[in-house]
């Protein structure tokens, strides 16, 4: 579909300190920062643990269990926040001295997501004292039904939305509860995670539990918290940006684990210079292969891994893994272009929303796949694939401006035999249904997206910070802008405009256009547009091009120059 480049509308910036470079200061500005304490990226600046409902009935399930030294057994999920929310528990309980800890991930193929009642059944064989739900649990009420008749304690730390009811656990972390005054609902699982331990510390400091034994130093996890909370696509509002900060700087300082550093390694990232975008586009990635492909225990076992040679090796299998992944993402890619290519769509007939299904696409890249469809037409769109005993699983993905999780609770409201289970975020959520009502859940999300999706929403706008001033069209600028974030999902990085003169355009990797620009100042700077429409572009006749472009620093071989990351490319007179 094509984008329109659009120049954000200055806004009132007085608010912020005199001090922040003009450009950064109306950045910040326009992605509403309305005090400067929210620029402020120290841990003492992290909202307070009390704020959860129900945490402090958490600590005290944890306290008797580690006074009685039970068995705990966490129960994880199969993406990248599930894995680092388990590894945080993992390492995090251990260091306050509980000596009986287990994992366990369901198999995303034959189990589905979260603590499900065929899940629970393999639970209650194994006789835990205490079940530690991470990054699920919230929807989980049968399951947890079925623990809980076992006389087996239930501590949910979930993120996701709430339902109409709550599951019968002992205790029930989770922002998103209709009754929890945490103001950042956006946390990830993995930051709940990281709270409850929070938590836990202090609760054991007034008890005087470290009289006799060292303190635990949380901040250890923080490398795990930073790549589990970009890898959920979750806001960065301040809070969340403030983990991820913390999480950078002690990646950048030497100060990480094995297993996140062979996963660095392995996807030729440079750990001083991590950015947050590294996490989302060439970390979460590789972790998340296991999940979807594999066994998430093996990315687990990753973050996990002490020795640094075992965590090269298991990163070079994630590493696979994400290769593999990729070659059944491109064919699912050019299968549903097809079906798309027999609807002749352009970018007057686009649809209100997507939705197609193919039995043998496979379970775990759907929501990929679904996330391609959906940058590439800007519209809502729905992926199944097959499943068993007569259902479909589908994975979905939003624009702004369509809530998908509510919008699947309101089909599922006038309906209810409609979706089998779903759940989610405003941005993506997840369902499973008959097969045989397929085309019936395709006619009502159809419906039910165009009632909803406005006019406005369907345009695909590339925003952008407007033009850069030449003095700031440098490296050193571009490296103000890596240290004024971090950026990510609803605090989105720098974009600005200009259009050069095109001195050089080539294509690259089959797919990508490298190209040498004129800036105004008459300097010479090499651009990458990545995933370009190669039916497009070479453009030979093109002399200039609008640009909406981020300003990067490129590294090669030990040395740096000013590079532009391209987002949208226009021919232009």
């Amino acid at each position: 579909m094509k984008k329109t480049i659009q120049t954000r509308e200055n806004v009132d910036d007085s608010h912020l300190p005199s001090h922040l470079h003009p450009v950064i200061k109306q950045i910040y500005a326009t992605r509403n920062v309305s005090h400067a304490d929210e620029l402020n990226n120290s841990a003492a600046t992290l909202h307070d643990f009390k704020l959860f409902k129900d945490m402090d009935k958490a600590c005290d399930l944890l306290i008797e269990a580690l006074h009685a030294q039970s068995h705990i057994l966490i129960v994880g999920d199969f993406d990248a926040d599930g894995a680092t929310s388990t590894a945080t528990l993992m390492q995090g309980l251990a260091m306050f001295g509980f000596a009986h800890l287990d994992y366990l991930v369901p198999d995303r193929f034959s189990l589905g997501y979260g603590l499900s009642p065929a899940l629970a059944a393999q639970i209650v064989q194994l006789k835990p004292d205490l079940v530690i739900t991470v990054d699920n649990g919230i929807s989980c009420i049968a399951g947890i039904d079925i623990v809980k008749a076992a006389n087996i304690k239930v501590l949910v730390t979930d993120h996701h939305l709430q339902g109409e009811t709550l599951p019968n656990a002992d205790a029930i972390v989770n922002p998103n509860r209709h009754d929890c005054s945490f103001p950042s609902k956006s946390i990830a699982g993995v930051g709940v995670a990281f709270y409850l331990l929070i938590a836990l510390r202090s609760t054991l400091r007034e008890q005087n539990h470290f009289a006799q034994q060292p303190m635990p130093n949380l901040a250890d996890l923080l490398d795990i918290v930073a790549l589990g909370t970009v890898a959920d696509v979750v806001a960065l509002d301040a809070n969340n940006r403030t983990l991820v900060h913390q999480g950078l700087a002690r990646i950048r300082s030497g100060k990480t684990r094995p297993g996140i550093t062979a996963l660095i390694e392995v996807a030729n990232r440079n750990a001083s210079r991590l950015s947050a975008s590294d996490f989302g586009f060439s970390l979460a990635p590789r972790l998340n292969a296991a999940g979807r492909l594999d066994d998430m225990s093996l990315g687990i076992a990753c973050l996990l891994s002490t020795d640094i040679n075992q965590a090269r090796r298991i990163a070079s299998e994630l590493d696979s893994l994400n290769f593999a992944r990729r070659e059944i993402e491109q064919g699912m890619q050019h299968e549903a272009q097809a079906v798309l290519d027999k609807l002749a769509f352009n970018d007057d007939n686009i649809p209100d929303a997507i939705c197609l299904y193919q039995e043998d696409w496979h379970q775990g890249v759907i929501g990929i796949l679904a996330g391609r469809l959906k940058e590439k037409y800007h519209r809502p769109t729905v992926i199944f694939a097959g499943g068993e005993n007569g259902e479909i699983k589908g994975s979905c993905r939003s624009i702004e401006g369509l809530h998908i999780r509510d919008l699947l609770e309101g089909l599922s409201t006038a309906d209810p035999h409609l979706i089998s289970k779903f759940g989610g975020h405003a941005m993506a959520a997840g369902l499973s249904i008959n097969e045989q009502q397929f085309s019936e859940f395709k006619h009502a999300f159809d419906t039910a997206v165009s009632a909803q999706l406005s006019e406005e929403s369907k345009r695909c706008i590339v925003f952008t910070d407007g033009e850069l001033p030449n003095e700031c069209f440098t490296m050193d600028f571009a490296q103000q802008l890596k240290q004024a974030g971090p950026w990510g999902q609803q605090f989105p990085e720098p974009v600005f405009e200009h259009t050069f003169e095109l001195i050089q355009q080539r294509i690259v990797g089959e797919k990508h256009l490298k190209l040498v620009l004129k800036h105004q100042s008459g300097r010479l700077v090499d651009a990458i547009a990545f995933g370009i429409d190669v039916k497009e572009w070479p453009d030979n006749n093109a002399q200039f091009v609008k640009a909406a472009y981020q300003l990067d620093i490129n590294e090669f071989r030990g040395k740096f120059t000013l590079q532009l990351i391209i987002r949208e490319l226009e021919k232009a007179s």
